[in-house]
């Protein structure tokens, strides 16, 4: 599994959305600065996080984006299938669909399946205000 530049900076956004949340919209130039990633970039991200529901955006003046939940309830595992798609640490378990005709006598597909649910839960157990606001004033995630 290689997380994308996709991925890391929809986190990166997402963060950056949770600590700064004064409860008004964040321009995305404002984002885009603190971040150092292209406007360009940033709007066809954000585009996801909306279309999805993690952020409400408003245009024109005062316009700009926050998010649509608290951070404790969004999850870092959500936020990356969303942007990656599946997590997958081998495409034959990414998609039922797409199963190898030989999964049946596979013996090594037990343990990508089990390698994927502990990414899943391993994922799926860190929220975002864990990663904006560690309780000793540190940031012990780098992304």
């Amino acid at each position: 599994m290689l997380i994308s530049t996709k991925g890391r900076y929809a986190l990166r956004v997402m963060i950056d959305l949770a600590e700064h949340d004064s409860g008004e919209y964040i321009p995305l130039n404002e984002i885009a600065q603190r971040q150092d990633i292209s406007e360009k970039y940033l709007e066809s991200i954000i585009s996801v996080l909306s279309k999805a529901g993690y952020l409400n955006g408003l245009r024109g003046k005062g316009g700009g984006y926050k998010l649509t939940r608290k951070p404790g309830q969004y999850t870092v595992g959500s936020i990356l299938k969303l942007t990656e798609g599946s997590l997958a640490p081998v495409s034959c378990i990414g998609n039922k669909q797409n199963r190898c005709e030989k999964s049946a006598e596979c013996k090594t597909l037990p343990m990508w399946e089990k390698l994927s649910g502990m990414i899943d839960d391993y994922l799926e157990g860190i929220t975002l205000a864990e990663l904006a606001c560690d309780p000793q004033g540190q940031n012990n995630y780098f992304i």
